[in-house]
């Protein structure tokens, strides 16, 4: 009896091992799968976005045209005679700063309410309300600012002796960014917030700290790794987001603009703009502006990224990277330097 208990216990053994091992290889596929798409839509805009610089495209008559890189990277305006996409990396990230300014701060009191101040049942109402908010497609919020935000800003403009075309301005598009931002940033900082030990809250006010003091001051400062987190994903939404934008901005041609009455335009607002009816470098083209967006997106992470492991943990020792761009930069001040110590010398 005994030779067949083991004989069963070892059977089994074997069977969970190879459910195990099954188990492990289909996680192991799946996230191929997810990791070959990434790659190959990063492969694809990269192969698409280089062939306005290097192919030939047919032009009027017999001749051909490609697209002038150095126009590309720094000029201050985009048509089929140049398409200059400098003044909308300077549009772009000026309307998603203007919408931080928005998003950040009521985003971040707004968890702080549902969480510490309101009443249990009045904090999850209003949860699911932003829950909510975060499903809304983004062709509805621009819907929402082309109907409303866009009259608001109009009359408003109008009140104070400025006109706008007809309310669409870099104004507006920031607001319907930061309408899109702020449920994604707030759900986080709510997640945070209630992660903060609740030691900390009681230590605070035993030691005759208000809640308000408290609130500000402990828990905020407790959960500041997990705030800058939904801060990275709603600005990394708001540098991404098209279709909203690009219906309330006005998507100049021209630019940069920084006047926030003026209509403006952004890389993806350009992009989506007439993709439809582009053919040949007007289409392809639109893929380099999509390398301009991913380079500021990971440009934008890896800062903000940063920031959050210097405040959070301020005696960390710097990453390999970092070391090696400090490294670059300090051996070119100082060849630079030596040139221009020999330079004089020689005089």
């Amino acid at each position: 009896m005994k030779c067949i208990d083991e004989s069963q216990i070892l059977k089994n053994s074997k069977r969970k091992s190879t459910i195990d091992k099954v188990v492990g290889f289909l996680f192991l596929f799946v996230t191929l799968i997810c990791a070959s798409i990434i790659i190959f839509t990063i492969v694809l805009i990269a192969y698409q976005g280089i062939l306005p610089f290097i192919k030939e495209y047919p032009a009027s008559g017999n001749q051909v045209s490609t697209a002038n890189l150095g126009i590309f990277l720094t000029g201050l305006s985009w048509s089929s005679s140049g398409y200059g996409a400098f003044f909308l990396v300077i549009n772009t990230l000026y309307v998603v700063l203007l919408s931080a300014i928005i998003s950040i701060p009521a985003s971040i009191l707004t968890a702080l309410f549902v969480v510490k101040i309101a009443p249990k049942v009045v904090g999850e109402i209003f949860q699911s309300g932003i829950e909510m908010l975060a499903s809304v497609p983004s062709v509805i919020f621009g819907l929402f600012g082309q109907g409303v935000i866009c009259p608001i800003i109009r009359d408003f403009a109008f009140g104070i002796g400025l006109q706008t075309s007809g309310g669409t301005s870099v104004l507006s598009g920031a607001i319907v960014l930061a309408m899109m931002s702020i449920p994604t940033i707030t759900l986080v900082t709510i997640t945070s917030l209630r992660s903060v030990p609740k030691t900390y809250i009681e230590g605070s006010l035993a030691l005759g700290a208000t809640k308000s003091e408290t609130n500000f001051k402990v828990v905020l400062k407790g959960a500041t790794s997990g705030i800058i987190s939904g801060i990275i994903l709603g600005l990394g939404r708001a540098l991404g987001e098209a279709t909203a934008v690009s219906l309330v901005i006005g998507n100049a041609v021209s630019g940069p603009t920084f006047n926030i009455f003026d209509i403006g335009s952004t890389l993806t607002s350009i992009m989506l703009m007439g993709i439809g009816e582009s053919t040949g470098l007007g289409y392809d083209i639109r893929f380099s502006l999509g390398i301009m967006l991913m380079v500021i997106i990971v440009l934008t992470n890896l800062i903000l990224n940063y920031v959050k492991n210097r405040v959070t943990n301020p005696f960390k020792k710097p990453s390999k990277i970092l070391n090696a761009c400090k490294t670059l930069i300090i051996y070119i001040k100082t060849y630079f330097k030596k040139d221009k110590d020999n330079e004089e010398s020689s005089k």
